[in-house]
Parts: C-alpha cells; structure tokens; sequence
C-alpha cells in the first residue's frame, strides 16, 4: 500500500462527491450513527455536517488519500473536548473498498503521531454501542473503556475509550 497523506477538506464539489461516496461505501456505520440513509445520501446535508465539524473551534476535517492521491478515508480531529481537554478522534472513516487493509491502524498511527508530537498524552474517543466492528478495531489497537455514557450531539450510547501516548 502507498503511503497515506493527510490534508483539509476544502469542500470542493469534486471533494464533496468523493466523500459523499465514501459515506455510501459504509452503511453500516450510516446505518449504525442513524444520521444517514446510506440509499440516499443527500451531497448538501454531508456538506453541511462536515462545515458544521469544521466551523467548531479546534476541529480539523481531514481526507486521507494515497500516494496516487485517491480518496481512502476521512478523519475529524478535536484538539480538546470541552468536557475533559483531552484530544479527540471524532470520526474516523475508510472507504468501504479497503476495509481490512490495514489503512484504519495506518491512519490512526497518523493520528497518534500527530498528537505525539504536539507533546499529548493522551487522545480519546467514543464507539457507538451498537458498532461492535468499531469496538473490536479500537480495542485491537490498544484503546481502553474508560466510560460509557450518551454522546453529546444525539444522545446515542457510546463507549468512550483512551489511549497513552507516552
């Protein structure tokens, strides 16, 4: 596999058609999140949402592409939670197409490195309850439960996990 860059959603239409198909490439997340119809995904409301992410002080809507520059997944990053300060994995998407590929542990690894280097210790994140196959890929990378609890934004349960940067 080509090595994996990561760089800001400019929300270009071309950019958006891709992510509209990546979102498409996952139903069972859209299904699971119950956000999106993944039959009829609508370009304007995923537009919306991820402006919404992007407008939210401390976030950062990332598309990962490889080294030929196709889109492989998309990655929303907070700085610090208003609850807790820690930083967060808010999403963390791969396109349907390379699912077990190893490109989720190469972008996480990204992710981790990124705020290692920013001296964090520590980065979090929450797992949708009724996403097993989340679970499992988190906890295969080394994350631990540390709570469970609604989320924030629709009251869905989740399992919030962290993981040691140093």
């Amino acid at each position: 596999m080509s090595a994996l860059s990561l760089s800001p959603l400019h929300f270009s239409a071309e950019e958006i058609a891709e992510v509209v198909e990546l979102y498409a490439s996952n139903p069972e997340y859209c299904c699971a999140a119950g956000e999106y119809d993944p039959e009829n995904l609508q370009a304007d409301r995923v537009e919306a949402d991820l402006r919404e992410e992007a407008g939210t002080e401390g976030c950062k809507v990332l598309l990962a592409r490889d080294g030929q520059g196709q889109l492989v997944g998309l990655v929303c990053l907070l700085d610090r939670h208003p609850t807790d300060c820690w930083p967060w994995i808010g999403l963390l998407m791969v396109h349907g197409s390379f699912h077990r590929k190893g490109i989720g542990g190469v972008l996480t690894n990204l992710i981790e490195e990124r705020f290692r280097s920013e001296e964090r210790n520590g980065i979090r994140l929450a797992v949708l309850e009724n996403n097993p196959a989340a679970l499992t890929f988190w906890s295969s990378l080394g994350w631990q439960e540390i709570d469970r609890r609604a989320d924030r934004q629709h009251g869905r349960p989740c399992i919030v996990m962290h993981k040691q940067l140093t």
